[in-house]
């Protein structure tokens, strides 16, 4: 790697990216200097041969050639604008391994997933749909695996997950296959506009094969912008040609065709049983976990990039049927006295809870945390129906109490204002005091968790705790 021997990097951040980047540019040659604000940090690493770490630092050392920024740190972050003032080049760790990778003799295939929410449900289910198609594949990049680490194990296919603020920091990636699931109101206390947030997530369709959401406004305008050679989109109604959807329960692509990739004519000449429809069934909906039209959509998502990948049809289903979606996902942790207990910990923002909400008739919804700029008027009013109750916690819960009391005021709604885990606790029992039989009471909380908890697990592992507790003091001794 001639390019990196003896080059002065700075990597800001200390985080599982970050810490990534820095050993993959150590191994190739490069003096390192990692920077982070916290000296703890940098003390837990122990120190590593070829990087030297530094605290506090609002400007790149002297002679600097290259920053490779984690992905949460904004461009007007003192020290990215330093080094763009000075001319040093600023890139993310995905951006770096997408240089890397393309150095090797056989680079890896890449198909990235992008999208306000379902990225991580899409990414799983990708990973297993390619990988019982034969492939040597690895789901990597936000769902946990830095993409530099990935490159450096070596595998074929990467299923990349993509956050907004990775594909800023990414200039130069051009993915095989890429989708856009959704876009909706989020980060957009980082990305200033909802056209900025809108932009960066575009990165992901400039390959090949670009995807895109028929039933999303902003997927599909994205799509058609798209200056991929082949563009495809995918429904939960009944598909067109050149789309994949949804008919009489099965998903059904007719745009790739059982087991061509891009190589074929877009239809495999499979007649639909009792249709006259022509197309590839590819498996139940009733198949997909998690259920409802979400996890349906994510399924459609993640069969466009196998299928584009050259996965066939029964490899699609295979891998629908061995996927396991996640923790915090839309699980029941706990149910008594007829009350379900419902831990979707994950949906962080407006438009991930309104797809938990969706998919119960009736709710004692606990919500609340961090906003990050996004506004729940819609999310209330559209949902309003099916509130029984609403427990609020967390920095913006006077917002969500706001848009309660303009959209649905005769619903009870009940505040905790504690600062730590035993706020989750005092939640779960207010709101199951709110709940009656048949009931599930959510968290969905339409907001981030760092407020409260370290992480939206955290925040999940809380309720579930609470909730388990709460069930276990209420079964008959």
């Amino acid at each position: 790697m001639g390019w990196l021997d003896g080059a002065r990097v700075l990597v800001a951040g200390a985080g599982v990216s970050g810490v990534a980047a820095a050993r993959a540019l150590a191994s190739r040659g490069a003096r390192v200097t990692l920077a982070d604000d916290r000296a703890e940090r940098l003390a837990a690493l122990g120190g590593i041969r070829g990087i030297d770490g530094a605290v506090g630092l609002t400007e790149p050392p002297p002679g600097t050639d290259l920053v490779v920024t984690s992905p949460g740190w904004r461009p007007d972050a003192p020290l990215l604008a330093a080094a763009a003032a000075a001319g040093v080049e600023v890139i993310g760790e995905v951006e770096l391994a997408w240089r890397l990778d393309r150095q090797r003799p056989r680079p890896a295939r890449w198909l990235g997933v992008t999208g306000t929410n379902g990225k991580t449900t899409t990414v799983g289910m990708l990973q297993a749909m390619l990988r019982a198609g034969g492939l040597d594949a690895v789901a990597c990049g936000n769902v946990g695996l830095p993409v530099v680490a990935a490159i450096d194990d070596g595998h074929e296919v990467l299923a990349v997950e993509l956050s907004s603020f990775q594909l800023h920091w990414s200039p130069s990636v051009r993915p095989h296959a890429g989708v856009v699931l959704n876009v909706a109101e989020d980060h957009l206390d980082w990305h200033g506009s909802m056209d900025s947030y809108a932009e960066a997530k575009a990165q992901v369709l400039t390959g090949e094969v670009a995807v895109g959401n028929a039933d999303d406004a902003w997927s599909a305008r994205l799509l058609a912008g798209s200056p991929a050679k082949r563009r495809v989109a995918f429904t939960l109604g009944e598909p067109a040609l050149g789309q994949l959807g949804v008919l009489d329960g099965h998903l059904v692509d007719r745009a790739f065709g059982a087991g061509t990739g891009l190589s074929g004519t877009g239809l495999s000449g499979t007649v639909l049983p009792g249709t006259g429809f022509s197309g590839t069934v590819l498996a139940d909906a009733d198949e997909v976990r998690p259920p409802g039209p979400t996890g349906v959509a994510n399924a459609l998502a993640a069969a466009a990039l196998a299928l584009a990948a050259g996965i066939d049809a029964p490899a699609v289903a295979t891998g629908l049927r061995a996927f396991t979606p996640g923790e915090h996902r839309g699980a029941v942790v706990a149910e008594t006295a007829g009350v379900r207990f419902v831990n979707d910990s994950k949906a962080t923002n407006p438009h991930a809870a309104a797809a938990s909400l969706r998919a119960h008739e009736r709710v004692v919804w606990i919500a609340g945390g961090l906003l990050k700029g996004a506004s729940v008027e819609d999310l209330v009013r559209d949902n309003a129906g099916r509130l029984a109750a609403v427990v609020l916690i967390g920095t913006d819960r006077a917002e969500f109490a706001a848009a309660l009391a303009r959209h649905a005021p005769d619903v009870p709604v009940r505040q905790v204002e504690s600062g730590d885990d035993d706020a989750m606790a005092q939640a779960v029992r207010v709101a199951a005091g709110l709940a009656r039989p048949g009931d599930a009471v959510l968290l969905a909380p339409a907001a981030a968790s760092m407020d409260m908890f370290t992480d939206y697990g955290h925040r999940g592992r809380s309720f579930a705790t609470a909730a388990a507790e709460l069930a276990e003091r209420a079964r008959p001794a």
